[in-house]
């Protein structure tokens, strides 16, 4: 038989690891593992998507103008620089595979989401890691790392996993001293967390080398419809829709993401909510001597003593039925990620973590 080759960087892509969800022997976990919306969807959009589920025969929008214009109805911006995905993960990828290729270098932080150097990969080209400073997007360091083969540039801004964010003061300055032809991709998959932030569609409208990624897995409670959009200059929505697949997005995705959408009601309340219980647990932990960078999404980076304690307590709590995220793998072994849930699960880690402390002593 012929022996088959992948393409160069494809065998070089470890398997993503997703936050689990169960632990052996133990019944009635709670997952604060994968950053979800512990409230889950809006009412409206689960509405929605049993409407849409009737018609489920029929192909899907493959232009997504209805959901286009809810998104520029709600956050004031052009329908037509707008794309939707199969989560905020396949805008990347389209981005990816549409301007870089071998040769090419992608630029991400030390911190930052592991799609982007998977994507980087898949498309041929070379990804470059660049240091952050304690936890927080280097915009000095990003700069450095360019060079005339850099075409893509990615920040989550909030970042997961730190948390932490940066100025769009610094974003523009970034934006402004990347090389010609390098593009800067914003990932807002947590903006919808910070009250009043547009994640940097300002600058887009004002320059041509910025374009944002967005997502409902998160605030909204979309994750398993798998759905996310990006906005950016028309010259580049042009060419990610000749990559995009005509039916990408399923009708349920679609409908529900419209409602959520629209919804803003809930958003404002699931946002009262993580904002409220996220500084209650980081005190709460902090009081434990487990210190957090003030964060500015859904979930709390916890950082303990070493790897040891922190893998060791990630066992106690998995005992307890509560699981959280090891975060090694994006380059900081002595933290866990923990998602804020609602009140009764922020209360039980606190409580988890304070009798592991104890019982060390």
């Amino acid at each position: 038989m012929t022996q088959l080759t992948p393409q160069p960087g494809i065998m070089d892509i470890a398997l993503y690891q997703g936050g689990a969800a169960h632990v052996k022997g133990v019944s009635n976990v709670v997952k604060l593992s994968s950053n979800e919306n512990p409230f889950g969807p809006s009412p409206r959009a689960i509405e929605a998507m049993q409407a849409a589920a009737a018609h489920m025969h029929r192909y899907p929008s493959s232009d997504h103008a209805a959901l286009r214009q809810a998104i520029g109805e709600v956050h004031g911006l052009e329908p037509e620089q707008i794309i939707c995905g199969a989560g905020s993960d396949e805008i990347i990828a389209f981005l990816c595979q549409a301007y870089a290729g071998p040769g090419d270098e992608v630029l991400y932080t030390e911190h930052g989401f592991a799609m982007y150097r998977i994507s980087a990969l898949a498309a041929g080209a070379t990804p470059v890691e660049v240091k952050e400073r304690e936890r927080v997007t280097d915009v000095d360091a990003l700069l450095a790392g360019c060079t005339a083969r850099t075409k893509l540039v990615f920040i989550a801004n909030p970042n997961n996993p730190t948390g932490t964010m940066i100025s769009e003061a610094e974003v523009a300055r970034l934006a402004d001293g990347l090389p010609d032809g390098a593009l800067l991709v914003l990932d807002g998959a947590y903006a919808e967390y910070v009250e009043g932030f547009d994640a940097g569609a300002a600058l887009i409208g004002t320059r041509s080398n910025v374009f944002m990624t967005r997502t409902f897995s998160k605030i909204y409670g979309l994750g398993g419809a798998r759905i996310g959009w990006g906005y950016g200059p028309r010259e580049i929505i042009n060419v990610l829709n000749r990559v995009r697949g005509p039916f990408n997005v399923s009708s349920t995705a679609l409908a529900g993401a419209e409602a959520s959408v629209r919804d803003t009601d809930y958003v404002d309340y699931c946002r009262a909510e993580n904002a409220k219980w996220r500084a209650w647990l980081a005190n709460a932990l902090a009081e434990l001597g487990v210190p957090s960078d003030v964060s500015s999404t859904n979930f709390i980076l916890a950082r303990f003593s070493s790897q040891a304690e922190a893998e060791a307590c990630d066992l106690y709590l998995q005992a307890q039925g509560l699981i959280v995220r090891r975060v090694a793998g994006y380059n900081l072994p002595a933290a866990l990620r923990i998602t804020i849930g609602d009140e009764d699960s922020c209360r039980r880690i606190a409580q988890g973590v304070k009798a592991f402390k104890e019982g060390k002593a």
